[in-house]
């Protein structure tokens, strides 16, 4: 059988057995430590230009289904796997995870040492890579890899929403429920009591769920939207959304915020948060191999309580940038001491560095959303 290859530009090659699609995959590689989920993980725009590999040693066992996407389809340039499981057993299946990666044009390669190459990562930080069952040898897939681009590109133009709509979660489900994955039901969709708009940068269905759950009606941006654009909308807030790649370049988003501080209450998630960061005439910093799973601590400065989260992002908000600006750091990873939060010490604008709607889980900081709805309430 013909086998696959994963090469890293430091010259570490793997090799296993193709599944998936039978074409190449390039981006940065990197690691996620959830044991499920692997369907939200896969079609996460943050992960686009990505090749994610699972720490879990089995993946696959619950097939796909049609309803736990995070965008349309999905967004990894690879996936890495110990063992892609033969069986896909769930009632709500409705594709082997081959199938759904064959369909999608998304490589796949099993068999391989994910311990290795996870402890590779996590001492020389996240690599540049290539996967392919090309008939290449070790040099030629090497050099493949080194010739990747992923620093300083701007990712969000892939993902970001072509034209402006309203979410409105009815159109997949029925005209009165909505389904609420963290309680495991579905249940009435509360009136909506606030007219926001959301930029996506590579915005996660969940996200606008959990918004529409808290009783916000959505209209979605393209993330080039000028700010005097999004506030014609006449808005009651400002949603910046999670997404892909090096928040540095993202020049265009930095000035829409900046021009939109004051204006309106804001609220920031991932990515939102690193811009905010760079509205605020701050900076971000790369990580050496970024924070990505369901475990992740997270430490309330106000309040002292520790949360367990949901995390996918590679580069992180300097907190020496900012200071002598009117910022007040409100959350740190007890992991690694990075900055997790932040908010304007008139309360106009608060964001996280991870990820509150944590679909599939945990969710312990689900109350981001009603902070935000409260925010709204008192006004500026």
């Amino acid at each position: 059988m013909k086998e696959a290859i994963l090469a890293l530009e430091d010259g570490f090659v793997l090799r296993g057995k193709p599944f998936g699609a039978k074409v190449r995959g390039t981006g940065e590689v990197c690691f996620n430590t959830s044991m499920t989920g692997y369907q939200e993980i896969l079609t996460d725009p943050s992960y686009r230009g990505q090749i994610v590999a699972m720490t879990y040693p089995q993946i696959g066992n619950y097939g796909i289904n049609d309803l736990d996407v995070e965008s349309d389809r999905p967004q990894v340039a690879g996936f890495v796997v110990r063992e892609l499981s033969p069986v896909a057993s769930n009632w709500r299946s409705r594709l082997t995870l081959d199938e759904y990666l064959r369909h999608n044009g998304i490589p796949g390669i099993e068999g391989i040492d994910t311990r290795a190459l996870t402890r590779r990562l996590r001492v020389h930080g996240a690599l540049r890579g290539v996967l392919t069952a090309e008939n290449l040898s070790d040099a030629a897939a090497v050099d493949l890899a080194r010739k990747v681009q992923y620093v300083g590109v701007d990712l969000v133009k892939d993902v970001s929403t072509k034209q402006a709509y309203d979410w409105d979660p009815d159109d997949r489900l029925s005209a009165e429920w909505t389904l609420d994955r963290s309680a495991g039901y579905r249940r009435p969709l509360p009136p909506a009591k606030y007219r926001i708009v959301a930029y996506d940068f590579g915005i996660k269905h969940n996200i606008l769920r959990r918004l529409r759950q808290e009783g916000f009606r959505v209209r979605v941006l393209p993330a080039a939207t000028p700010a005097a654009e999004a506030l014609a909308h006449d808005p009651d807030g400002i949603f910046l959304s999670n997404g892909p790649g090096d928040p540095e370049v993202l020049t265009y988003a930095h000035q829409a915020v900046r021009d939109l501080l004051g204006k309106k209450p804001l609220f920031g998630i991932c990515l939102g948060h690193q811009i905010l960061s760079f509205a605020l005439g701050g900076r971000t910093f790369k990580l050496k191999f970024g924070h990505r799973g369901g475990n992740q601590p997270v430490k309330d400065l106000t309040t002292g309580a520790v949360a367990i989260t949901s995390q996918n992002h590679g580069f992180a908000t300097d907190p020496e940038s900012l200071k002598g600006a009117n910022v007040e750091f409100t959350h740190v990873n007890l992991n690694d001491g990075t900055c997790e939060g932040l908010r304007l010490r008139d309360g106009s604008a608060f964001a996280v560095q991870y990820h509150p709607e944590a679909s599939p889980g945990p969710h312990d900081a689900n109350y981001f959303f009603r902070q935000f709805a409260e925010s709204i309430e008192r006004g500026l």
